[in-house]
């Protein structure tokens, strides 16, 4: 419907022209004449004054519907008196005249004005922009002379989409024109509209301030319905990109439409009755949002907090009593409030007896007292709106009644005559005086001293051009009557300012009060939301308390935001955290990961230390080791004792008894090293340990090698049948000595150049830290314990060789014996040892190390310490050291002293020390 109203405009127009360039130009006798006029109606007072200000305001609320049956253009009459536009209109008027009587502000010169009605259509307003320029009484069009005098700039147009028409013709000739309630964001853009300004803050800013509203409460989830124009399409747009930005989601997004349809007005309703958003935005003007209001009382939508735009905050027409269920607790911006000194006292001087012709005072008084004017055409109280059912009403509700003159506007209880809430009304009079200061800072230019090429020259009244007085009207600043400064920016926005946040509650009289419960502060790039106090908040809810608007419930500490494919991030699943992650706090988006040396507990919420694992000592298998390696220790010591008591006897000195000595300490090293192994480990103890283990092995296996050495040769003297020179007792301490030494020298340099080290190994299990020692060089430790190997290898051939050597407790096999026991424990040991992990690992070694260690002494020195303690008729010279009588064959030669049977010699000094 706009848009035809808009084409029938354009085609009036485009048919005026049409006439008037068909005129025959030739001749001078036919002069060209408007053949109709646009159905305007407004105020006008243009004569002696100097300049006129231009002002649009919407003093009714719609145009009637135009039959379309009829094909020429026509201009539409309005119905539905807007008091509230009609009290900015005359605020205008008064700050024209209070301006006119001040002597600083233009003190040569007088304004007058030329006032229209836009009926808050977009055809009134673009009717009224070209009456401005053209005017509808001149002969011949004459820009910015439409009343006799000169047209400086215009007030208006009173809504986002009225100011964008008229400024689209306005700004073809850089026609200065200041908004007073337009916020429209798009208004901005100086490349489309250059000579428009505001006093009113752009929509950004206002979105900007719904934003950290919605931040400052937790709602997450949040609705938004908008007028179906310029105000609320760009509207909504902002506050959806600053909802996006700041990772808050909109539930839905629907419009009011501007010409009622059933179809788009139910697909709004049940936008709100589905959604489970309990917060929804509402960018209209009252007048677009009234229908909607009367939708949710029909369908009695409840329980829902409205966020409401600086257009309806503080409406009359929407804050009523019987709305009050459905859209009490509203919350939302207001323009500052201010008081306007004698305003009040200018809106009570109304009466229709001043004007017989003003047709909008005698509407105000008929509208406003109920009763029809006598002898008055002018209709009040109709309605030719399509009302739910689809059909058009036509609802001429005028009284019998006739106004009897008598009538009190002090009884009226109306918007005109509400001075409690001037925010809008104040913005229009602060749009007048920054006109007004504009226009006297042209007026006090000094030739030679002005702003314009060249040289510096001044622009004059009357004669200046539009782009002259914009010069002065970007960048304006001035102090208004309450003290605050209005400043704008390049594009003619406000700098700096502030919003008020009300909240709809109920007073003591049952009407709805408009409570100040916060501010919203902005300069420049600067925000900042101001609530003292939230209790001070009244919700309309069912529990009276702060309103709960998500889509998804906020996940709890242990879970994770889960995104749902398609959906709006705040709509999302909670995914348990995984094992290693925790989220403390509740909504967390991605679980943390824990340090190297925590583990998340069984709830996900916290990071706890990880279960630290080693062979301790306090435990029971490692407690069990250490009482074996102790005790070890102790039969090793007990041998060493009986060794020590019996030195001097055959069977201790047989066979080198400091190798014996040297045999016994070092099983005492290997048994007591275990205890290396448990414990925590530490750096000093993982260098200890190995290096401790694989010297005492090399002590151990090197004096057998040397006793095995020395069977070797006792059998291949035993063997051979010429003389065999005798090994002397110095050498086996040498090859002793010598293989230590090379064990000390390989060790030396393992620990110099890449030492065993303390390490947390959490690869097998995450949930604990198994202290174990990285052994560091694999190949010197492969070194030192490959040459303990090839010692027990030399150890097990030599003594293999020499097994039947005959003697009473058989050394020859005991030490083949006992490294066939070495050998099966250490080979048993590798894949027992690389099958388990942890503190199971070291205890395998231990078990490993003390099954040697026992298997050693065993098979060593258990035959001896039999005979010494339980037989000693075995210890004796004759046994150990010569040939044995025939008459005891039970006691045979022994491989101490070998007999040759060649010679009838003895040699014994081949084994003796």
């Amino acid at each position: 419907m706009a848009s035809r109203m808009i084409c029938l405009a354009l085609g009036f127009l485009a048919f005026l022209w049409a006439e008037l360039g068909a005129q025959d130009k030739t001749t001078e006798e036919h002069q060209c004449r408007l053949m109709a006029k646009f159905n305007l109606s407004g105020y006008v007072d243009a004569k002696n004054h100097s300049l006129v200000i231009a002002g649009l305001f919407p003093i009714h609320s719609r145009i009637i519907p135009v039959d379309e049956s009829i094909l020429e253009p026509v201009s539409p009459m309005c119905e539905g008196f807007n008091f509230r536009g009609f009290r900015w209109m005359k605020t205008m008027i008064h700050t024209i005249k209070e301006i006119n009587e001040r002597n600083d502000i233009l003190p040569n010169h007088t304004l007058g004005y030329q006032i229209f009605d836009t009926c808050y259509t977009i055809t009134k307003a673009m009717e009224s922009a070209l009456v401005f320029l053209t005017g509808q009484e001149e002969f011949q069009p004459n820009f910015r002379n439409s009343t006799g005098s000169i047209l400086a700039a215009m007030v208006g147009a009173g809504g986002s989409s009225l100011s964008v028409a008229a400024s689209r013709i306005l700004g073809l000739y850089y026609m200065p024109q200041v908004g007073y309630t337009s916020s429209c964001s798009i208004l901005s853009d100086k490349f489309q509209f250059p000579s428009y300004l505001r006093v009113i803050p752009s929509d950004k800013i206002q979105s900007e301030a719904m934003v950290n509203l919605i931040k400052h409460f937790g709602w997450v989830w949040v609705g938004a319905i908008a007028a179906d124009d310029d105000y609320g399409k760009y509207g909504v747009k902002t506050f959806k990109e600053k909802m996006e930005t700041a990772n808050l989601c909109v539930a839905f997004s629907e419009t009011i439409p501007k010409i009622y349809s059933n179809e788009k007005m139910q697909k709004a309703v049940d936008a709100v009755k589905t959604s489970t958003a309990r917060v929804i935005v509402l960018f209209t003007s009252d007048i677009d949002l009234s229908p909607f209001v009367l939708e949710m009382v029909h369908h009695n939508i409840t329980d829902r907090t409205w966020i409401a735009s600086e257009a309806w905050i503080t409406s009359a027409l929407i804050a009523k009593p019987e709305y009050f269920p459905y859209f009490g607790g509203t919350i939302g911006f207001a323009i500052p409030r201010t008081i306007i000194p004698g305003l009040k006292e200018f809106l009570y001087d109304i009466h229709p007896s001043k004007d017989p012709n003003d047709v909008l005072t005698i509407e105000f008084w008929q509208t406003a007292f109920n009763c029809t004017w006598p002898n008055s055409s002018v209709p009040y109280n109709v309605d030719h709106r399509v009302n739910m059912t689809g059909k058009e009403d036509r609802l001429y509700d005028m009284s019998d009644q006739l106004c009897t003159g008598e009538e009190k506007l002090e009884d009226l209880k109306n918007t005109y005559l509400d001075v409690s809430q001037l925010r809008t009304t104040n913005n229009v009079k602060q749009a007048v005086y920054a006109i007004a200061y504009a226009l006297d800072g042209l007026s006090r230019c000094q030739e030679g001293h002005g702003p314009y090429d060249p040289n510096n020259t001044c622009a004059y009244i009357p004669t200046f051009e539009f782009w002259q007085l914009m010069y002065y009207m970007k960048g304006i600043k001035f102090k208004t009557h309450d003290g605050k400064w209005i400043v704008l920016d390049e594009n003619g926005d406000v700098l700096h300012g502030h919003y008020d946040i009300l909240n709809w509650q109920l007073d003591d009289n049952g009407e709805i009060s408009f409570v100040t419960v916060g501010k919203f502060n902005f300069r420049a790039t600067k925000f900042e939301l101001f609530i003292p106090n939230n209790s001070s908040i009244f919700w309309n809810t069912e529990s009276s308390r702060l309103p709960y608007s998500v889509c998804t419930h906020v996940c709890p500490p242990g879970t994770r935001k889960g995104i749902r494919q398609g959906e709006p991030i705040c709509c999302f699943d909670c995914i348990p955290c995984a094992d290693g992650y925790v989220s403390e706090k509740p909504g967390q988006r991605e679980c943390d990961a824990c340090g190297e040396d925590d583990w998340s507990n069984a709830q996900k919420s916290k990071c706890v230390p990880k279960e630290v694992e080693f062979l301790a000592y306090e435990e029971a298998l490692g407690f069990t080791l250490v009482i074996l390696s102790i005790f070890g220790a102790l039969v090793v010591l007990a041998v060493t004792v009986v060794y020590v008591i019996h030195r001097h006897t055959p069977l201790v000195k047989a066979n080198d008894r400091e190798l014996s000595f040297l045999i016994q300490m070092s099983l005492v090293i290997t048994v007591l090293s275990s205890m290396l192994f448990i414990g925590k480990p530490l750096n000093w103890s993982c260098m200890a340990r190995q290096v401790t283990l694989a010297l005492g092995f090399c002590l151990c296996l090197s004096s057998i090698l040397g006793k095995t050495i020395s069977l070797f040769f006792a059998y291949r003297i035993s063997k051979s049948k010429t003389r065999l020179i005798s090994m002397h007792p110095i050498i086996r301490k040498l090859i002793v000595l010598i293989c230590v030494l090379g064990e000390i020298g390989v060790c030396s340099a393992y620990l110099l150049l890449d030492p065993p080290r303390m390490y947390k190994n959490i690869e097998p299990q995450n949930v604990k830290i198994i202290f174990e020692c990285n052994e560091g060089s694999i190949e010197f430790l492969c070194s030192i314990f490959g040459f303990d190997v090839l010692l027990a290898l030399l150890c097990f051939l030599t003594t293999f060789v020499a097994r039947q050597l005959p003697d009473n407790y058989y050394e020859g096999k005991c030490i083949t014996f006992a490294m066939l026991v070495f050998f099966i424990v250490w080979i048993s040991f590798v894949p027992a040892y690389l099958s388990t992990k942890g503190k199971f690992k070291v205890a395998v070694e231990i078990f490993a190390i003390l099954a040697s260690s026992y298997g050693l002494l065993g098979c060593i020195f258990l035959p001896k310490c039999f005979i010494i303690l339980l037989r000693p008729k075995r210890n004796t010279e004759e046994t150990v050291g010569g040939r044995v009588p025939t008459v005891d064959r039970s006691i045979q030669l022994t491989s101490a002293s070998v007999s040759s049977e060649l010679n009838n010699t003895t040699v014994s000094t081949v084994l003796d020390e």
